[in-house]
């Protein structure tokens, strides 16, 4: 990143988080597990957002997204009955 570079960041974080809450309750896995196989973050990212010391950048956030659209929940056998 160069001197006076902007990287846009996402300022509707509690909306996200929700997302990704009710995403990964669906899917049986951790917001921690998701974002490590989508975006390869650290452990700990998802508590630095969550805590509000850190956000993602759009890019990010439209990456998860895209991942979470493209990876939708199947249907349970209760759910088709």
């Amino acid at each position: 990143m160069h001197e006076g570079e902007f990287i846009p960041t996402f300022a509707h974080m509690e909306q996200f988080i929700r997302e990704i809450e009710a995403y990964t309750a669906l899917h049986c896995i951790s917001p921690q597990k998701l974002l490590r196989e989508v975006i390869a973050a650290p452990w700990g990212q998802w508590q630095k957002w969550k805590d509000g010391t850190s956000s993602p950048t759009m890019r990010i956030v439209d990456k998860i997204r895209d991942h979470m659209a493209k990876h939708p929940a199947s249907p349970t056998s209760e759910d088709a009955a």
